[in-house]
């Protein structure tokens, strides 16, 4: 069952966080998009760096680049991409390795990686995830991104706690 998007405030900003948008089914990713900018701008981000890149299956080597590069290394990454399923099995194998790509870069940088690349059945779908205030995937991604922000400076400096 899809449930709503959170309405509370969201976490405070914590460094730069970088945004990873697909421009394949553009419409729905930048529904998502905006979604995640407005919760980031509530919560008082003034260092978002947004990449933009063909499809889902180049989603994880620019995150790759942005979690190990040396100046500017964001504190959260948010990954947005929408994958529809077609015919053939082409999507689930773009859905699989992108996840599993992503999960690894993740534990093998530090750097948490919000996974809302979304495969979906359907246009109907990506509307209601994309495109709906109410159950915007993008906004969820936004106020991960920001707790666990929090949560990888708390573990990283446990005087904090």
């Amino acid at each position: 069952m899809l449930q709503e998007s959170k309405t509370d405030s969201p976490a405070k900003a914590i460094g730069k966080i970088a945004v990873i948008t697909s421009e394949y089914n553009g419409t729905f990713v930048e529904g998502m998009l905006g979604a995640a900018l407005g919760i980031l701008k509530e919560a008082g981000a003034t260092e978002v760096e947004h990449v933009s890149v063909p499809g889902a299956f180049e989603i994880p080597v620019a995150c790759a680049q942005l979690t190990r590069r040396d100046n500017g290394r964001p504190s959260t990454v948010i990954c947005l991409g929408v994958i529809i399923r077609g015919e053939t099995t082409h999507a689930d194998h773009i859905g699989v390795t992108v996840s599993r790509l992503l999960g690894q870069i993740a534990v093998e940088t530090g750097v948490p990686v919000i996974h809302e690349v979304l495969l979906l059945e359907n246009e109907k779908q990506a509307r209601e995830r994309c495109l709906n205030s109410a159950t915007n995937r993008g906004t969820e991604a936004a106020y991960t991104a920001l707790k666990m922000a929090q949560t990888m400076r708390q573990i990283s400096n446990p005087s904090t706690l």
